[in-house]
Protein backbone atom coordinates (compact mmCIF):
# COMPACT_ATOMS: atom_id res chain seq x y z
CA UNK A 1 0.00 0.00 0.00
CA UNK A 2 3.04 1.99 0.00
CA UNK A 3 1.96 3.98 -3.58
CA UNK A 4 -1.90 4.51 -2.03
CA UNK A 5 -2.35 8.72 -2.12
CA UNK A 6 -2.11 9.87 1.67
CA UNK A 7 -5.72 10.85 0.98
CA UNK A 8 -8.14 9.40 -1.33
CA UNK A 9 -11.93 10.31 -1.79
CA UNK A 10 -13.98 7.52 -3.78
CA UNK A 11 -17.63 8.35 -4.94
CA UNK A 12 -18.96 10.87 -2.28
CA UNK A 13 -22.24 11.91 -2.59
CA UNK A 14 -23.92 14.76 -0.57
CA UNK A 15 -27.59 16.04 -0.21
CA UNK A 16 -29.36 19.01 1.84
CA UNK A 17 -32.84 19.93 1.34
CA UNK A 18 -33.53 20.11 -1.92
CA UNK A 19 -29.99 20.43 -3.11
CA UNK A 20 -27.56 17.58 -3.87
CA UNK A 21 -24.47 19.37 -3.08
CA UNK A 22 -21.95 16.66 -4.08
CA UNK A 23 -22.42 13.79 -6.60
CA UNK A 24 -19.54 10.75 -7.07
CA UNK A 25 -16.86 13.37 -6.21
CA UNK A 26 -13.52 11.69 -6.46
CA UNK A 27 -10.14 13.51 -4.98
CA UNK A 28 -6.44 12.36 -4.32
CA UNK A 29 -3.83 14.08 -2.76
CA UNK A 30 -0.33 12.86 -2.61
CA UNK A 31 2.12 13.21 0.97
CA UNK A 32 4.28 16.37 0.70
CA UNK A 33 1.90 17.81 -1.97
CA UNK A 34 -0.51 21.28 -2.35
CA UNK A 35 -3.65 20.28 -4.01
CA UNK A 36 -5.66 23.27 -5.08
CA UNK A 37 -9.36 22.74 -5.46
CA UNK A 38 -11.43 25.63 -7.23
CA UNK A 39 -14.78 25.48 -8.45
CA UNK A 40 -17.53 28.31 -8.94
CA UNK A 41 -19.37 29.31 -5.83
CA UNK A 42 -21.89 25.97 -5.15
CA UNK A 43 -19.46 23.81 -6.89
CA UNK A 44 -18.98 21.83 -3.82
CA UNK A 45 -15.80 23.22 -2.34
CA UNK A 46 -16.66 23.81 1.19
CA UNK A 47 -19.30 20.88 1.61
CA UNK A 48 -16.39 18.21 0.90
CA UNK A 49 -13.96 19.74 3.10
CA UNK A 50 -16.34 20.14 5.94
CA UNK A 51 -16.54 16.73 5.80
CA UNK A 52 -12.71 15.89 5.50
CA UNK A 53 -12.33 17.91 8.46
CA UNK A 54 -15.21 16.25 10.35
CA UNK A 55 -18.09 18.97 10.42
CA UNK A 56 -20.79 17.39 8.24
CA UNK A 57 -21.09 13.64 7.60
CA UNK A 58 -21.01 12.27 4.01
CA UNK A 59 -24.30 10.65 2.55
CA UNK A 60 -21.90 7.69 0.69
CA UNK A 61 -18.60 7.00 -0.49
CA UNK A 62 -15.95 6.17 0.53
CA UNK A 63 -12.16 8.34 2.29
CA UNK A 64 -9.37 6.39 2.18
CA UNK A 65 -5.69 7.25 4.58
CA UNK A 66 -3.17 5.64 3.18
CA UNK A 67 -5.37 3.51 0.64
CA UNK A 68 -7.45 2.14 4.35
CA UNK A 69 -10.68 3.22 4.60
CA UNK A 70 -11.74 5.39 7.87
CA UNK A 71 -14.68 7.08 9.28
CA UNK A 72 -14.53 10.14 10.18
CA UNK A 73 -17.74 11.24 12.31
CA UNK A 74 -16.28 14.81 13.71
CA UNK A 75 -13.69 17.08 14.10
CA UNK A 76 -11.96 14.93 17.08
CA UNK A 77 -12.05 12.08 14.46
CA UNK A 78 -10.22 14.11 11.83
CA UNK A 79 -7.68 15.42 13.85
CA UNK A 80 -6.72 11.97 15.09
CA UNK A 81 -6.34 10.59 11.53
CA UNK A 82 -4.20 14.43 11.24
CA UNK A 83 -6.59 16.07 8.90
CA UNK A 84 -6.76 20.00 9.95
CA UNK A 85 -9.56 22.80 8.69
CA UNK A 86 -8.03 25.93 9.02
CA UNK A 87 -11.86 28.03 7.90
CA UNK A 88 -12.07 31.04 5.66
CA UNK A 89 -13.61 32.72 8.98
CA UNK A 90 -10.66 32.50 11.34
CA UNK A 91 -11.58 30.01 14.76
CA UNK A 92 -9.31 31.75 17.41
CA UNK A 93 -10.48 33.33 20.84
CA UNK A 94 -9.02 37.22 20.63
CA UNK A 95 -9.57 37.23 24.20
CA UNK A 96 -6.70 34.80 24.93
CA UNK A 97 -2.85 34.52 24.45
CA UNK A 98 -1.53 32.90 21.32
CA UNK A 99 -0.42 30.12 23.20
CA UNK A 100 -3.60 29.42 24.74
CA UNK A 101 -5.06 29.19 21.82
CA UNK A 102 -2.76 26.95 20.18
CA UNK A 103 -3.30 24.71 23.02
CA UNK A 104 -6.80 25.12 23.34
CA UNK A 105 -8.85 22.52 24.49
CA UNK A 106 -5.90 19.96 25.10
CA UNK A 107 -3.82 22.32 27.59
CA UNK A 108 -0.85 20.56 29.10
CA UNK A 109 -1.48 19.93 33.00
CA UNK A 110 0.51 19.46 36.06
CA UNK A 111 -0.97 18.14 38.96
CA UNK A 112 -4.01 19.23 37.63
CA UNK A 113 -3.53 22.78 36.97
CA UNK A 114 -3.10 24.15 33.79
CA UNK A 115 0.93 23.90 32.65
CA UNK A 116 1.33 27.58 31.66
CA UNK A 117 5.15 26.88 31.27
CA UNK A 118 5.17 24.28 28.84
CA UNK A 119 2.31 25.80 26.55
CA UNK A 120 4.80 28.65 26.59
CA UNK A 121 7.44 26.89 25.56
CA UNK A 122 5.69 24.50 22.79
CA UNK A 123 3.82 27.18 21.69
CA UNK A 124 7.35 29.17 20.94
CA UNK A 125 8.56 26.30 19.29
CA UNK A 126 5.41 25.93 16.56
CA UNK A 127 5.91 29.75 15.66
CA UNK A 128 9.29 29.00 14.74
CA UNK A 129 9.15 26.42 13.02
CA UNK A 130 6.49 29.18 10.82
CA UNK A 131 8.53 31.98 10.73
CA UNK A 132 5.78 33.85 13.58
CA UNK A 133 8.00 36.48 15.60
CA UNK A 134 5.53 37.16 17.80
CA UNK A 135 5.96 36.11 21.46
CA UNK A 136 2.95 33.33 23.05
CA UNK A 137 1.55 35.29 25.69
CA UNK A 138 0.47 38.12 22.62
CA UNK A 139 -3.30 38.62 22.82
CA UNK A 140 -4.48 37.48 19.91
CA UNK A 141 -6.66 40.68 19.53
CA UNK A 142 -3.93 42.78 19.18
CA UNK A 143 -2.34 40.80 15.82
CA UNK A 144 -2.99 41.35 12.41
CA UNK A 145 -5.47 39.15 10.17
CA UNK A 146 -2.29 38.21 8.17
CA UNK A 147 -0.57 36.84 12.06
CA UNK A 148 -4.41 35.76 13.20
CA UNK A 149 -3.93 33.42 10.15
CA UNK A 150 -0.73 32.02 10.77
CA UNK A 151 -1.55 31.27 14.81
CA UNK A 152 -4.57 28.73 12.96
CA UNK A 153 -1.65 27.33 11.04
CA UNK A 154 0.83 26.93 14.50
CA UNK A 155 -2.09 25.33 15.89
CA UNK A 156 -2.87 23.07 13.22
CA UNK A 157 1.64 21.99 12.83
CA UNK A 158 1.13 21.94 16.70
CA UNK A 159 -1.75 18.40 16.35
CA UNK A 160 0.76 16.55 13.62
CA UNK A 161 -1.85 17.43 11.28
CA UNK A 162 -0.58 15.31 7.92
CA UNK A 163 -3.65 17.22 5.49
CA UNK A 164 -4.05 21.03 6.44
CA UNK A 165 -7.36 22.46 4.69
CA UNK A 166 -6.82 25.94 3.66
CA UNK A 167 -9.89 27.65 3.05
CA UNK A 168 -9.54 31.48 1.20
CA UNK A 169 -6.63 31.86 3.35
CA UNK A 170 -5.76 34.97 1.48
CA UNK A 171 -9.04 36.61 1.48
CA UNK A 172 -8.17 38.86 4.30
CA UNK A 173 -4.39 39.32 3.68
CA UNK A 174 -2.20 41.88 2.45
CA UNK A 175 0.62 41.18 -0.82
CA UNK A 176 3.20 41.07 2.19
CA UNK A 177 1.31 38.93 4.54
CA UNK A 178 0.07 36.59 1.43
CA UNK A 179 4.05 36.06 0.74
CA UNK A 180 4.84 34.83 3.83
CA UNK A 181 2.02 32.62 4.13
CA UNK A 182 3.35 31.16 0.69
CA UNK A 183 7.01 30.57 2.30
CA UNK A 184 4.88 28.90 4.89
CA UNK A 185 2.82 26.40 2.49
CA UNK A 186 6.37 25.47 1.18
CA UNK A 187 8.10 24.69 4.50
CA UNK A 188 5.84 22.75 4.95
CA UNK A 189 5.51 21.04 1.63
CA UNK A 190 9.36 20.17 2.05
CA UNK A 191 8.49 18.91 5.73
CA UNK A 192 5.81 16.21 4.07
CA UNK A 193 2.68 17.87 5.27
CA UNK A 194 0.27 17.69 2.29
CA UNK A 195 -2.22 20.99 1.78
CA UNK A 196 -5.50 21.43 0.10
CA UNK A 197 -5.51 24.92 -0.64
CA UNK A 198 -9.31 26.74 -1.96
CA UNK A 199 -9.08 30.07 -3.32
CA UNK A 200 -10.91 31.98 -5.92
CA UNK A 201 -7.53 33.94 -6.99
CA UNK A 202 -6.23 32.06 -9.96
CA UNK A 203 -3.21 33.44 -9.94
CA UNK A 204 -2.46 32.42 -6.57
CA UNK A 205 -3.18 28.91 -7.66
CA UNK A 206 -0.64 28.96 -10.46
CA UNK A 207 1.66 30.01 -8.16
CA UNK A 208 1.31 27.80 -4.97
CA UNK A 209 -0.26 24.40 -6.59
CA UNK A 210 1.45 21.00 -7.87
CA UNK A 211 -2.16 19.94 -8.89
CA UNK A 212 -5.53 21.26 -9.25
CA UNK A 213 -8.90 19.79 -8.85
CA UNK A 214 -12.07 21.45 -10.41
CA UNK A 215 -15.35 21.02 -9.11
CA UNK A 216 -18.89 22.41 -11.29
CA UNK A 217 -21.98 21.65 -9.74
CA UNK A 218 -21.20 19.46 -7.06
CA UNK A 219 -19.44 17.09 -9.41
CA UNK A 220 -15.46 16.54 -11.14
CA UNK A 221 -14.87 18.33 -14.01
CA UNK A 222 -11.47 17.90 -14.57
CA UNK A 223 -7.44 17.60 -13.32
CA UNK A 224 -4.61 19.88 -13.94
CA UNK A 225 -0.99 18.92 -13.62
CA UNK A 226 1.44 21.34 -12.46
CA UNK A 227 2.61 21.85 -16.39
CA UNK A 228 -1.11 22.63 -17.81
CA UNK A 229 -2.41 25.04 -14.21
CA UNK A 230 -2.37 27.85 -16.76
CA UNK A 231 -5.56 30.98 -16.06
CA UNK A 232 -7.93 30.19 -19.06
CA UNK A 233 -7.58 26.27 -18.32
CA UNK A 234 -8.89 26.34 -15.24
CA UNK A 235 -11.62 28.68 -16.21
CA UNK A 236 -12.92 26.37 -18.60
CA UNK A 237 -12.74 23.95 -16.18
CA UNK A 238 -15.22 26.09 -14.00
CA UNK A 239 -17.64 27.31 -16.21
CA UNK A 240 -17.58 24.84 -18.99
CA UNK A 241 -17.36 27.54 -21.04
CA UNK A 242 -14.50 30.18 -22.71
CA UNK A 243 -14.70 33.77 -21.00
CA UNK A 244 -13.73 35.62 -23.69
CA UNK A 245 -14.13 39.13 -22.33
CA UNK A 246 -14.55 39.04 -18.77
CA UNK A 247 -14.73 42.58 -18.08
CA UNK A 248 -17.23 43.57 -20.80
CA UNK A 249 -17.56 47.54 -21.17
CA UNK A 250 -20.21 49.56 -23.36
CA UNK A 251 -19.74 52.65 -24.77
CA UNK A 252 -22.79 55.42 -23.04
CA UNK A 253 -23.26 58.52 -22.32
CA UNK A 254 -22.62 59.90 -18.71
CA UNK A 255 -24.92 63.00 -17.43
CA UNK A 256 -23.98 65.08 -15.03
CA UNK A 257 -23.00 64.94 -11.45
CA UNK A 258 -25.68 62.98 -9.56
CA UNK A 259 -23.39 62.86 -6.23
CA UNK A 260 -20.72 65.40 -5.30
CA UNK A 261 -18.58 65.29 -2.05
CA UNK A 262 -17.22 68.40 -0.83
CA UNK A 263 -14.59 69.01 2.14
CA UNK A 264 -15.27 65.89 3.66
CA UNK A 265 -13.67 65.18 6.91
CA UNK A 266 -14.44 61.02 8.06
CA UNK A 267 -13.33 60.55 11.48
CA UNK A 268 -11.34 58.10 10.73
CA UNK A 269 -8.45 60.77 8.91
CA UNK A 270 -9.59 64.09 10.70
CA UNK A 271 -6.81 65.89 8.95
CA UNK A 272 -7.74 65.22 5.25
CA UNK A 273 -10.41 66.69 3.30
CA UNK A 274 -11.95 64.91 0.34
CA UNK A 275 -13.41 66.26 -2.92
CA UNK A 276 -14.84 64.34 -5.86
CA UNK A 277 -17.83 63.46 -7.75
CA UNK A 278 -19.89 60.61 -9.59
CA UNK A 279 -21.77 61.10 -12.68
CA UNK A 280 -25.00 59.29 -13.31
CA UNK A 281 -24.04 56.69 -15.39
CA UNK A 282 -20.23 56.53 -14.27
CA UNK A 283 -18.69 53.74 -12.90
CA UNK A 284 -15.92 54.86 -10.41
CA UNK A 285 -13.09 53.12 -8.77
CA UNK A 286 -11.72 53.78 -5.38
CA UNK A 287 -8.23 52.03 -5.13
CA UNK A 288 -5.56 51.92 -2.23
CA UNK A 289 -3.83 49.48 0.19
CA UNK A 290 -5.08 48.26 3.13
CA UNK A 291 -6.12 50.58 5.84
CA UNK A 292 -6.20 53.46 2.78
CA UNK A 293 -9.53 54.92 4.04
CA UNK A 294 -11.93 53.59 1.25
CA UNK A 295 -14.26 51.68 2.97
CA UNK A 296 -14.06 54.23 6.16
CA UNK A 297 -15.36 56.93 3.41
CA UNK A 298 -18.08 54.52 1.97
CA UNK A 299 -19.14 54.08 5.64
CA UNK A 300 -19.43 57.68 6.15
CA UNK A 301 -20.99 58.08 2.71
CA UNK A 302 -23.59 55.76 3.75
CA UNK A 303 -23.86 57.50 7.41
CA UNK A 304 -22.75 54.65 9.15
CA UNK A 305 -20.24 56.85 10.45
CA UNK A 306 -20.86 61.15 11.46
CA UNK A 307 -18.54 63.48 8.82
CA UNK A 308 -17.14 66.11 11.25
CA UNK A 309 -17.38 68.71 8.24
CA UNK A 310 -18.15 68.85 4.83
CA UNK A 311 -21.07 68.19 3.04
CA UNK A 312 -22.70 66.25 0.11
CA UNK A 313 -25.26 67.02 -2.90
CA UNK A 314 -27.53 64.63 -4.39
CA UNK A 315 -28.80 65.81 -8.00
CA UNK A 316 -27.66 69.31 -7.10
CA UNK A 317 -29.62 69.26 -4.25
CA UNK A 318 -27.81 69.57 -0.92
CA UNK A 319 -28.59 66.43 1.23
CA UNK A 320 -27.42 66.53 5.53
CA UNK A 321 -28.65 63.01 6.61
CA UNK A 322 -27.05 61.52 9.96
CA UNK A 323 -27.93 57.61 9.66
CA UNK A 324 -28.26 55.15 6.86
CA UNK A 325 -32.17 55.50 6.78
CA UNK A 326 -31.45 59.13 6.15
CA UNK A 327 -28.80 57.94 2.90
CA UNK A 328 -31.49 55.53 2.10
CA UNK A 329 -33.83 57.88 1.69
CA UNK A 330 -31.56 60.07 0.03
CA UNK A 331 -31.23 57.62 -2.71
CA UNK A 332 -27.99 55.62 -1.44
CA UNK A 333 -27.20 52.28 -1.28
CA UNK A 334 -24.53 50.80 0.58
CA UNK A 335 -23.35 46.68 -0.19
CA UNK A 336 -20.73 45.82 2.21
CA UNK A 337 -17.81 44.45 2.88
CA UNK A 338 -18.82 41.71 4.96
CA UNK A 339 -21.86 40.26 3.52
CA UNK A 340 -22.42 37.89 6.25
CA UNK A 341 -21.93 40.31 9.31
CA UNK A 342 -23.27 43.69 7.52
CA UNK A 343 -25.54 42.58 4.60
CA UNK A 344 -27.81 39.37 5.79
CA UNK A 345 -29.76 38.00 7.83
CA UNK A 346 -28.59 34.48 7.31
CA UNK A 347 -31.00 32.41 9.08
CA UNK A 348 -34.00 34.47 7.25
CA UNK A 349 -35.02 33.26 4.16
CA UNK A 350 -34.30 34.74 0.82
CA UNK A 351 -37.59 37.03 0.60
CA UNK A 352 -37.32 38.04 3.57
CA UNK A 353 -33.66 39.65 3.09
CA UNK A 354 -34.33 41.22 -0.01
CA UNK A 355 -37.65 43.06 1.71
CA UNK A 356 -35.34 44.20 4.48
CA UNK A 357 -34.59 47.63 3.15
CA UNK A 358 -38.14 48.12 1.72
CA UNK A 359 -40.06 47.65 4.91
CA UNK A 360 -41.38 51.28 5.23
CA UNK A 361 -42.05 50.91 1.60
CA UNK A 362 -44.02 47.40 1.62
CA UNK A 363 -46.32 48.37 4.65
CA UNK A 364 -50.21 48.38 4.99
CA UNK A 365 -52.66 50.22 7.53
CA UNK A 366 -51.56 49.43 11.04
CA UNK A 367 -47.74 48.32 10.34
CA UNK A 368 -49.12 44.93 8.78
CA UNK A 369 -46.50 44.19 5.95
CA UNK A 370 -47.79 43.17 2.43
CA UNK A 371 -45.66 40.20 1.73
CA UNK A 372 -47.08 39.45 -1.50
CA UNK A 373 -45.27 43.02 -2.81
CA UNK A 374 -42.60 41.46 -0.79
CA UNK A 375 -42.47 37.95 -2.40
CA UNK A 376 -43.43 40.34 -5.79
CA UNK A 377 -39.84 42.28 -5.54
CA UNK A 378 -38.48 39.14 -4.58
CA UNK A 379 -38.99 36.98 -7.70
CA UNK A 380 -38.33 40.15 -10.57
CA UNK A 381 -34.99 40.44 -8.51
CA UNK A 382 -34.39 36.20 -8.11
CA UNK A 383 -34.72 36.42 -12.14
CA UNK A 384 -33.13 39.38 -13.26
CA UNK A 385 -29.97 39.02 -11.28
CA UNK A 386 -30.62 35.26 -11.85
CA UNK A 387 -30.03 34.24 -8.14
CA UNK A 388 -29.86 29.87 -7.97
CA UNK A 389 -32.28 29.61 -5.39
CA UNK A 390 -34.52 26.72 -5.36
CA UNK A 391 -37.26 29.27 -4.15
CA UNK A 392 -37.99 33.05 -2.12
CA UNK A 393 -38.02 30.64 0.90
CA UNK A 394 -34.70 29.45 0.77
CA UNK A 395 -32.68 30.13 4.07
CA UNK A 396 -29.75 32.36 2.84
CA UNK A 397 -27.14 30.87 5.08
CA UNK A 398 -27.40 27.39 2.60
CA UNK A 399 -26.53 29.38 -0.73
CA UNK A 400 -23.54 29.53 -2.08
CA UNK A 401 -21.56 32.92 -1.83
CA UNK A 402 -21.73 34.53 -5.20
CA UNK A 403 -25.90 33.85 -4.54
CA UNK A 404 -25.74 35.54 -1.07
CA UNK A 405 -24.02 38.48 -2.70
CA UNK A 406 -26.86 38.80 -5.33
CA UNK A 407 -29.48 38.90 -2.66
CA UNK A 408 -27.00 41.77 -0.71
CA UNK A 409 -27.47 43.59 -4.44
CA UNK A 410 -31.65 42.48 -4.84
CA UNK A 411 -32.12 44.22 -1.61
CA UNK A 412 -31.00 47.37 -2.56
CA UNK A 413 -31.45 47.60 -5.99
CA UNK A 414 -35.39 46.71 -5.36
CA UNK A 415 -35.16 50.26 -3.88
CA UNK A 416 -34.03 51.79 -7.56
CA UNK A 417 -31.14 53.90 -5.59
CA UNK A 418 -29.72 56.62 -7.50
CA UNK A 419 -26.29 56.06 -6.11
CA UNK A 420 -24.74 52.61 -5.75
CA UNK A 421 -21.74 52.10 -3.05
CA UNK A 422 -19.75 48.76 -3.48
CA UNK A 423 -17.10 47.70 -0.85
CA UNK A 424 -15.06 44.79 -2.34
CA UNK A 425 -18.15 43.38 -4.13
CA UNK A 426 -16.84 39.93 -5.19
CA UNK A 427 -14.63 39.72 -2.65
CA UNK A 428 -15.34 35.80 -1.79
CA UNK A 429 -16.94 34.80 -4.97
CA UNK A 430 -16.00 32.59 -8.00
CA UNK A 431 -15.25 33.45 -11.62
CA UNK A 432 -18.53 32.85 -13.26
CA UNK A 433 -20.54 34.73 -10.28
CA UNK A 434 -17.76 38.01 -10.95
CA UNK A 435 -18.63 38.47 -14.04
CA UNK A 436 -22.61 38.13 -13.70
CA UNK A 437 -21.77 41.39 -11.12
CA UNK A 438 -19.73 43.17 -13.68
CA UNK A 439 -22.90 42.74 -16.04
CA UNK A 440 -25.45 43.83 -13.20
CA UNK A 441 -22.81 46.83 -12.77
CA UNK A 442 -22.42 47.73 -16.39
CA UNK A 443 -26.51 46.99 -16.90
CA UNK A 444 -26.80 49.86 -14.08
CA UNK A 445 -24.33 52.01 -15.15
CA UNK A 446 -26.10 52.30 -18.14
CA UNK A 447 -29.58 52.97 -16.73
CA UNK A 448 -27.97 56.14 -15.33
CA UNK A 449 -27.18 54.97 -11.57
CA UNK A 450 -24.13 56.45 -10.68
CA UNK A 451 -21.49 53.83 -8.81
CA UNK A 452 -18.43 54.53 -6.62
CA UNK A 453 -16.53 51.32 -5.46
CA UNK A 454 -14.03 50.04 -3.88
CA UNK A 455 -11.81 46.91 -4.68
CA UNK A 456 -8.49 45.33 -3.71
CA UNK A 457 -8.26 43.17 -7.34
CA UNK A 458 -6.13 45.31 -9.69
CA UNK A 459 -7.45 43.57 -12.56
CA UNK A 460 -11.41 44.52 -11.27
CA UNK A 461 -10.23 48.40 -11.15
CA UNK A 462 -8.51 48.10 -14.43
CA UNK A 463 -10.90 46.76 -16.06
CA UNK A 464 -14.55 48.50 -14.51
CA UNK A 465 -13.96 52.23 -13.89
CA UNK A 466 -14.52 55.01 -15.77
CA UNK A 467 -12.26 56.57 -13.63
CA UNK A 468 -9.93 55.74 -10.91
CA UNK A 469 -10.00 58.06 -7.12
CA UNK A 470 -6.26 56.33 -5.90
CA UNK A 471 -6.55 56.67 -1.84
CA UNK A 472 -2.89 57.01 0.27
CA UNK A 473 -3.22 57.63 4.41
CA UNK A 474 -7.24 58.69 4.03
CA UNK A 475 -6.25 61.48 1.70
CA UNK A 476 -7.38 60.94 -2.64
CA UNK A 477 -3.88 61.30 -3.68
CA UNK A 478 -4.94 61.52 -7.12
CA UNK A 479 -7.35 60.73 -9.90
CA UNK A 480 -7.27 58.61 -13.15
CA UNK A 481 -9.26 58.64 -16.26
CA UNK A 482 -9.73 55.61 -17.83
CA UNK A 483 -7.01 56.21 -20.88
CA UNK A 484 -4.58 56.89 -17.93
CA UNK A 485 -4.93 53.89 -16.41
CA UNK A 486 -2.30 51.06 -15.69
CA UNK A 487 -1.34 49.11 -13.04
CA UNK A 488 1.82 51.13 -12.14
CA UNK A 489 -0.10 54.58 -12.19
CA UNK A 490 -2.47 53.04 -9.54
CA UNK A 491 0.58 51.72 -7.27
CA UNK A 492 1.90 54.85 -7.74
CA UNK A 493 -0.62 57.08 -5.95
CA UNK A 494 -1.62 54.40 -3.59
CA UNK A 495 2.42 54.33 -2.15
CA UNK A 496 2.12 57.85 -1.72
CA UNK A 497 4.52 58.94 -4.93
CA UNK A 498 3.30 61.80 -7.00
CA UNK A 499 5.68 60.92 -9.93
CA UNK A 500 3.35 62.97 -12.03
CA UNK A 501 1.82 66.00 -10.27
CA UNK A 502 0.26 67.92 -12.71
CA UNK A 503 -1.96 64.87 -14.40
CA UNK A 504 -2.60 64.13 -10.58
CA UNK A 505 -3.69 67.52 -9.68
CA UNK A 506 -5.48 68.24 -12.62
CA UNK A 507 -7.68 64.90 -12.24
CA UNK A 508 -8.16 65.41 -9.45
CA UNK A 509 -9.59 69.04 -9.99
CA UNK A 510 -11.57 67.20 -12.88
CA UNK A 511 -13.22 64.69 -9.79
CA UNK A 512 -14.17 67.75 -7.90
CA UNK A 513 -16.05 69.02 -10.73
Amino acid sequence: MSDAPLLEVRRVTKRFPGVLALHDVNLTLDSGQVLAVIGENGAGKSTLMKILAGVQPLDSGQILMNGKPVQIGSVRGALQHGISLIHQELNLADNLEVGANIFLGREPRTFGYVDQQTIQRESQKYLDMIGLDIAPDMLVSRLTIGHQQMVEIAKAVSVNSRVLIMDEPTSSLSARETEALFRVVRELRERGVSIIYISHRLGEVKEIADRVTVLRDGENAGDLRREAIEHESMVRLMVGRDISQFYVRKQHDVGEPVFEVENLVTPSWPQHTLNFNVAAGEIVGVAGLVGAGRTELLQTLFGVDQPLSGQMKIEGKLVNYRSPIGAIQSGLALVPEDRQRHGLVVEMNVRENVGLAGLRRNHLAAGILNQSAEKQDTKSMITKLNIKTPDDEQIVQFLSGGNQQKVVLAKWLSLKPKILLLDEPTRGIDVGAKQEIYRLMEELAGQGIGILFVSSEMEEILGMSDRVLVMHEGRINGCLQREQLSEEAVMRLATGRRADESIGRRNLADSNG
